[in-house]
């Protein structure tokens, strides 16, 4: 299989070459979305928009972000709760169905396993915070150290994210046994409740899963999702053990269930999903988020689109060769511009600090194509305008693009 073949099996698999729909974004549509690519990575990055809404814009185009929070963070008999959160390749929103999969050793273990010892030595926290969470969830670790009163002493003023109190750690950990899930969100805060009072009846009725057989579900789900994959590469998806991943995959080819393919220039075989298209041709655009499922292992990336990508948050400033927080742009099955983008929600605009065009790309259709884009995705935001910076190559051409698609 040619390196082409595969990037545009790995694009339909994520959705890519289905046509963008012509009415209104429905519950329908999120629920196609997900069987394809099985998860929302979360993020606490809030400069242009939170990770989890970005890859449904990025396949459907312009739709309502409630969309997303109630399907996550709301349950009624009429209109059941679809997603759930807990920890699969990062900080996810996936299917409930999916929770029992991912409660077994078949992921890697996470790195809540060093509030453990916190654990053990406070297992009357454990046992205050599991009651104060039944009788007050869903409920944010801040109410939970007031309801404890005394117990722990809060982050002192200017404590970094890593400097929790005793009570989000022990929330933490208990959040990645699953002992706890998120019940809802307040402001992106996690509001913690049981999952008994979160999953469906049906979910919570499922018997414990074995751990080989959770591994060949997810790699299975893996697969689907990413078209032609490595080993690695499925591994990464929900972050699996490596040695159970193997194991998996090897029983998965044996049955039948995967079919192996060799693409040229990949250093490490490759596997076919046996529902995997191969279309011929992939058109369209798209702005991808740091956090997609299509991009966010790097290597594979780098693999399937000559694409060299790496997120700069933790760059100093002057270090950063393009930007704080940047969007690939995908045109035509290819990865052809990088823009740096930031939501000035005071100011009502979406700022573009940089932009900068991949090599041998077309800069003209490159700059109209990723106006329009932004013009879109300014107005999908309730921004009214998008202003285009200096840095980067590709700036002049885009700024002038941004004024013929927004000429107000």
């Amino acid at each position: 299989m040619s390196p082409a073949v595969a990037r545009r099996a790995a694009l339909a698999a994520q959705g890519f070459a289905a046509p963008t729909p012509s009415g209104p974004i429905t519950r329908r549509h999120l629920l196609r979305t997900l069987e394809r690519i099985r998860l929302l990575q979360l993020d606490s990055v809030n400069v242009a928009v939170r990770a989890h809404y970005m890859p449904l814009y990025s396949r459907l185009g312009p739709y309502d972000r409630d969309l997303v929070d109630d399907a996550a963070w709301t349950h009624s008999s009429r209109r059941p709760r679809l997603l759930v959160e807990y920890w699969a390749h990062e900080a996810s929103l996936l299917p409930p169905a999916d929770w029992p999969l991912l409660q077994t050793a078949a992921r890697s273990r996470g790195w809540w396993r060093h509030y453990g010892v916190l654990a053990d030595q406070q297992p009357a926290l454990v046992e205050d915070v599991l009651a104060a969470v039944k009788e007050l969830g869903p409920v944010g670790a801040g109410e939970l150290e007031k309801a404890l009163g005394g117990v722990t002493k809060p982050r002192p003023p200017g404590a970094t994210w890593w400097e929790r109190s005793d009570v989000k750690r022990i929330c933490e950990y208990l959040f990645g046994l699953g002992q706890l899930t998120t019940g809802s969100r307040r402001h992106f805060q996690r509001l913690y409740d049981l999952p008994e009072r979160v999953l469906p009846p049906e979910v919570l009725a499922l018997p414990p899963v074995d751990d080989d057989e959770a591994a060949r579900a997810l790699v299975l789900r893996s697969a689907s999702a990413l078209g032609v994959a490595t080993e690695p590469d499925l591994r990464d998806y929900y972050r699996l053990n490596p040695a159970r991943s193997q194991a998996a995959v090897a029983a998965l080819v044996d049955a039948g269930a995967l079919q192996p393919v060799t693409v040229r220039g990949w250093r490490h075989p490759a596997y076919r999903a046996l529902d995997a298209k191969l279309p011929r041709r992939i058109t369209g655009r798209a702005l991808l988020c740091p956090f997609d499922p299509l991009i966010w292992e790097r290597d594979r990336a780098e693999r399937l689109f000559g694409f060299r990508y790496r997120i700069e948050i933790y760059v100093p400033e002057p270090k950063r060769q393009y930007g704080y927080y940047v969007f690939p742009f995908l045109l035509d099955g290819e990865l052809v511009a990088r823009v740096d983008l930031k939501s000035d929600r005071a100011a009502g605009l979406l700022r573009v600090p940089g932009a900068f065009v991949e090599p041998g790309a077309d800069v003209a259709r490159v700059a109209a194509e990723l106006a329009a884009e932004l013009v879109t995705m300014a107005q999908w935001l309730g921004l009214s305008g998008v202003v285009v910076g200096e840095r980067g190559e590709l700036a002049p051409a885009l700024a002038a693009a941004v004024a013929v698609a927004d000429p107000a």
